[in-house]
């Protein structure tokens, strides 16, 4: 997926414990500030009997609005954090661990503006066992990926 995207070379990883995958687990048992970690999460509505997913990238010292902003751009009545199982099976991801980066095809990414200026954030790997080191730049080119404002409160 990065060599298709030329961000290979900007892109570390890093193994971690994987007992410290939570972000804030992570950041202290790492020293890592949480203004330059950001979380990837999954979240889920329903239009017309068909489930949306979006992932929204924000730092870690926020939250996703998820009743506003993120519901409005799924265009559904309700959203919330998908269920873990789901949010698993469709990422084909570690829950813990869930990262922008090989999401399904389609799925929209919302970048909150805050981790788009970042010239090093830390995210997931898709596996609770590691970490990734790029830029906000890496992760707003992303197929899919859209630099929102106000994404996080």
């Amino acid at each position: 997926m990065l060599r298709e995207l030329g961000g290979a070379p900007e892109v570390g990883v890093a193994e971690i414990d994987p007992s410290d995958a939570d972000t804030q687990a992570f950041c202290e048992r790492y020293h890592v500030p949480l203004g330059q970690s950001a979380n990837c999460v999954i979240v889920s509505g329903r239009r017309e009997g068909l489930t949306r997913f979006a992932a929204c990238v924000v730092l870690a010292t926020t939250r996703a609005d998820v009743n506003g902003v993120v519901r409005r751009r799924l265009d559904v009545r309700k959203a919330s954090f998908a269920p873990v199982e789901a949010a698993t099976a469709a990422t084909g991801m570690e829950y813990g661990g869930i990262t922008p980066i090989g999401l399904p095809d389609g799925w929209p990414i919302l970048v909150d503006a805050s981790v788009a200026l970042l010239q090093a954030v830390v995210v997931g790997s898709g596996l609770r066992k590691s970490k990734l080191l790029t830029s906000g730049a890496v992760i707003q080119s992303l197929p899919g990926a859209e630099v929102v404002e106000s994404l996080a409160r």
